[in-house]
This record gives structure tokens, sequence and C-alpha cells, in this order.
């Protein structure tokens, strides 16, 4: 059985305190820029194998927090009933011991830019009231390009306050 010389050990510890030294908003922003060109990649199958296409909201989750495993050695998931789910439970996968939420939506005909606004300003409250995160981080998944003005709904919705900062992006633009 081979060992890992002093060197190569060396340089793989340092790159393990590399990813652990940055910043976790910064990772998550990461993935979700990418979380594009993952999905359009899983449709190109060799021989049309089945795939996972992101076709609604609990498709858009189960992929991120498959992509979020690879930055974060622990996502955890946390459920509740918003006024906008019609009584469907929604998740949220938490990241960075739990100190930031993040909330996923994927947009789809008939679902407005004023619902989709609403719905963050819900979410942002819910995670505002619960005190139990310092960040909420919505990604707005948007591949048909429904949203008119990506960035104006990104600067309208991301907030700073005493108890929590609310991050909204959309993503592709």
């Amino acid at each position: 059985m081979s060992s890992i010389s002093p060197s190569h050990r060396q340089l793989i510890e340092s790159s393990l305190d590399f990813t652990l030294d940055q910043d976790p908003l910064k990772l998550i922003k990461k993935v979700c820029y990418r979380f594009h060109a993952v999905a359009r990649q899983l449709r190109l199958r060799r021989d049309y194998r089945p795939t996972l296409e992101v076709e609604d909201d609990h498709d858009l989750q189960d992929l991120l927090c498959a992509l979020l495993k690879v930055e974060f050695e622990e996502v955890a998931t946390d459920e509740w009933t918003p006024p906008y789910a019609e009584g469907a439970p929604r998740t949220t996968l938490l990241v960075n011991r739990d100190q930031i939420a993040v909330v996923a939506k994927k947009t789809r005909p008939g679902l407005t830019t004023k619902e989709l606004a609403d719905q963050v300003t819900a979410d942002s409250a819910y995670y505002r009231a619960q005190g139990r995160c310092s960040t909420l981080f919505c990604f707005i998944y948007d591949p048909e390009g429904r949203i008119g003005s990506p960035k104006r709904l990104e600067s309208t919705l991301t907030s700073v306050s005493e108890h929590c900062r609310i991050v909204v992006l959309v993503a592709p633009k």
C-alpha cells in the first residue's frame, strides 16, 4: 500500500484549507451562476439515456442541493409552508452551519415577476422573524428568460437589515 508523500499531503491540506477559507456566499453564487451549464450538460446524455430535467422547483432544489454538497460539507434542509404555496410545504437549503438559507425558485408560464417578488418578500419576512440565519440567498432560475429585467429584480429585492441580509440572484441572464 503506497503512502502519500509529505509534500503531496501538504498540497492536499492547503487546498482543503483554501476551500474552507472562501466566502460561503461567493461559493453559493458560483454554483448558481454555473447551474444552467450543468443542467444543459445533463440533457446531453449518450445514447439518449434518462436524465434529470429541471422542470420545476423540486428538480431545481434536488440538483442545487447536490451541487452545493460539492462546496459545503453539510447541506441541511428546513421545511415551512409559505402563504403563497397554497398549503404545500417548501424546502429551504441551509449551509454554512445554518447561517445561510438558500431558497430556489424556477420561472414558469403564468408566474409573473411580481409574484416572484412577492414570494421573495414572504420568504424574507419568514427568515427575518425566525432569526436562524444571517443571510437569505434567493436563487431564481430563469432558463427561458421570462424575467424582463433580472438585474433590476435583483437590486430591488436585495437588502441588508440589522438581523438578516437578503441576496437575490437571477441566472442565467
